[in-house]
């Protein structure tokens, strides 16, 4: 039986959906690209991918906060 992880096909669809040109996209387009962008975040911040992804960007913005001193 083949089992698919729903945030590997949500990933999949946002990278098909926004290779697509801005021109094309209507409002509604845009929408529901932004609602499956939030429901792979959901799927993705308690897995360990989700969590180094965290820290990394936190070590970014700490890092860009420092410089900016």
């Amino acid at each position: 039986m083949l089992t698919i992880n729903v945030a590997v096909l949500l990933a999949v669809v946002v990278f098909f959906r926004l290779r697509r040109r801005t021109e094309a996209r209507s409002r509604f387009d845009e929408k529901m690209t932004v609602v499956i962008v939030l429901a792979l975040g959901i799927l993705l911040a308690p897995t360990p991918v989700g969590q180094s992804v965290l820290n990394f960007l936190g070590q970014v913005a700490s890092g860009v906060t420092q410089a900016s001193r």
